[in-house]
This record gives structure tokens, sequence and C-alpha cells, in this order.
């Protein structure tokens, strides 16, 4: 059987594009593994297969290079939207993406695409994290719980203090002083399968340099340190508003470049970046 992909990245988060609608995988999780391999296949953080969707324009589903499917990758979205543009699949200015995570919107922003990545989640029920956020006794029902923020989390000698949210996924921000020089292959597993997280967690070693700019290196759930990561920029500009650390307009600097966060007044948070096609092939199954 002959598949045609399409190799693409955001910021060096590098993703393998298969059109799904007229061909269904039999095991995309298997394949996931074998084509994301460095060494013995394409090589990729995820595999990205595009889908039809009866209840958007188009579905999404993601698999990690481990083979586990997630439920939203904002570099990958980027990436996805891009190419239904580039192949004419669709002439809409915003598309509505069906993912795991909800509905996603992506828009063309000039030679960048921005996307509307939803409200961040902060009930730990819900991200999921394993212990219980803090709330005030309160006889209203609709009170929201607060959020996971400086929690402490012992791994070996060293204590991080983390702050928990979801965008659609599951991410744990640690800010940290020294980001170039932080071990974050060592601790980056060690918290991605700790026990407090039911799902695993996606990591963000953050370092603000000033309230409108935020360097990053994330530890993927599934994958591994990649260059960037969507939702994981997210998560970090959010947990860095909410510590009164930076406003809501930031820059996230990865190690592949550049994204724009804006945690918005309608509580959504948008996030604006590039997306670029590398090559296109054909694999045989």
């Amino acid at each position: 059987m002959k598949i045609n992909f399409t190799k693409m990245h955001g910021l060096g988060n590098d993703f393998i594009l298969i059109d799904c609608r007229q061909t269904e995988l039999d095991n995309p999780s298997e394949l996931s593994k074998k084509l994301c391999h460095r060494r013995l296949g394409i090589g990729a953080d995820q595999i990205l297969l595009l889908k039809d969707s009866i209840i958007a324009d188009f579905k999404m589903r993601i698999f990690n290079a481990d083979g586990s499917e997630v439920e939203m990758c904002g570099n990958g979205i980027r990436c996805l939207a891009k190419y239904i543009w580039d192949k004419s699949l669709s002439d809409k200015k915003i598309l509505n993406i069906e993912t795991l995570a909800g509905i996603m919107r992506p828009e063309k922003k000039g030679k960048l695409v921005k996307v509307d990545m939803g409200e961040p989640i902060f009930e730990s029920k819900k991200i999921p994290v394993a212990i219980n956020s803090k709330k005030k006794k309160s006889k209203k029902k609709t009170q929201k719980p607060e959020a996971i923020i400086d929690f402490p989390l012992k791994i070996e000698n060293k204590e991080f203090k983390i702050t928990c949210l979801s965008m659609g996924n599951p991410h744990t921000i640690i800010f940290v002083d020294d980001l170039s020089n932080f071990p974050v292959t060592y601790y980056g597993p060690w918290i991605e399968n700790n026990n407090i997280f039911p799902k695993r967690t996606n990591v963000e070693f953050i370092q603000v340099i000033n309230p409108s700019e935020i360097n990053m290196r994330v530890w993927e759930r599934g994958s591994g340190e990649t260059m960037a990561c969507g939702t994981g920029a997210s998560a970090a500009a959010v947990a860095s508003s909410i510590k009164g650390l930076t406003g809501r307009n930031v820059t996230i600097h990865l190690l592949g470049g550049d994204l724009f966060i804006d945690w918005a007044g309608d509580n959504h948070v948008y996030m604006t970046g590039p997306a670029v096609e590398v090559f296109e092939g054909i694999i045989e199954k």
C-alpha cells in the first residue's frame, strides 16, 4: 500500500501529514512509531491525519512518536490549516477543525496562521492532575475552583513549584532562572510520567524576561524535547499572567522561533505563528 505524505513544521516542531479522507489507515499508532523514527523512518515529532468531519470542516487526529494519540497540537493545527489552503481544499479564511480537544479555528493572518485555542482549564480533575486545587468555602455552587499554582513536586532531591492547566491537553509549567543551562532532558521525563498525572503531562520550563517576553523549552508528552509547542506556549503565557509576571499578550521565544500569544478579554487564548511545508513524498506501508 502506497501512502502520500507531506512533511511540515511549525518552528521546528515537525510533522508527517497524511490525507486520510479517501484512505483509512489500519493502525495509525504503529505507523506513527515507524514513520517518526529519526533513523529508520522519515523522522518527526508526530503524524497528523486529515479526515472528514460531520461536525466541522475537517477533522485532525494526532499521534506522537511513541504511538500515543493526543488531544491537540497548536503547531500541528497551523500546519494542517496551511496544507488545506495550499491544496485548495477550502477557500474559507477561518476553518473549523474537529479535534479531541473540541473545535479549533485556524485563521489566515498574512503569511502566519492564527488559532483560537479556546479557554484555559484550571480544574484539577479536568486537566487532569491527581491533586485537589484549593477552594474557598462558599455556598455558591457556581464558584470555580482555583488554579494549581506553585504546587510543590519533589523529583529526587529537587523540589519544583509547578503550575498546571489544560489547553485541551495537560500542561505543567515550571519557572526557572537559567533556562539555557537547565537539564530539560533529565527532568522532563520524570515529571511527564509522575503518578500525579493520570494521562501524563507536557512540561514547559520557562524563564520570564520581561512582562511581554518569555523564553521557553518544552518536554512534550510522548515525543521528548521539541523545538516548539503551541499549546505549551499558550499554557505558559496563561501561567505567567496568573502569577502576575507578565501581561496577557506575550511573545514566547522557543528553540525554533517565536509564537505570539494573546489571552484575550473573552478568556480565549489566541496563538499566532508560522507553518512551513518541507517536502512531499510517497511511502510503501
